[in-house]
């Protein structure tokens, strides 16, 4: 068995903030509220690796792991992998973004195995992974629109 996830979500911002606001890493701490850190370790072109380091858990426990992440913006889609696995056997997320009536809507997709030895299981990782994402994206989606308020750019007038 593997885990499987899709969550969406739509923000009453212009796809290009929406874009930019989400594929800027190195901010991702003060858009996601799980994240403590986000460091850069190399770009190349279209591709970025970077490390991730949660807030510690509720037992203490800080995880981290590195990904690799590389952006289409012709398409409007990201590929994502980790690379430090961790309790994962692979971890694949497609970010995707769709022009919309009254903005952008931005799915996720999750595909990913529990190693047999990891704390919990695939089906437990994909409640998890259902319950947070929605969690991250609400946040998300009232942080950006704050932003394109901030701005003056609502949908459809700066695209």
């Amino acid at each position: 068995m593997a885990g499987h996830t899709q969550n969406e979500i739509t923000i009453a911002a212009p796809v290009d903030l929406v874009w930019d606001m989400t594929n800027d890493v190195a901010n991702w701490p003060r858009l996601f509220s799980e994240y403590a850190s986000a460091e850069i370790m190399s770009q190349e072109g279209n591709k970025t690796t970077f490390r991730l380091t949660m807030h510690p858990d509720e037992n203490g426990k800080v995880w981290s792991w590195v990904s690799e992440r590389e952006t289409d913006r012709d398409a409007l889609s990201v590929r994502a992998r980790r690379v430090e696995t961790g309790p994962f056997a692979h971890m694949n997320i497609v970010w995707r973004y769709e022009k919309v009536p009254g903005g952008t809507r931005m799915v996720w997709t999750q595909d990913f195995a529990m190693k047999p030895d990891a704390p919990v299981d695939d089906k437990w990782m994909t409640d998890n992974i259902n319950r947070n994402s929605k969690v991250q994206m609400a946040l998300i989606r009232d942080r950006i629109e704050k932003a394109a308020a901030e701005r003056g750019a609502a949908p459809g007038l700066t695209d």
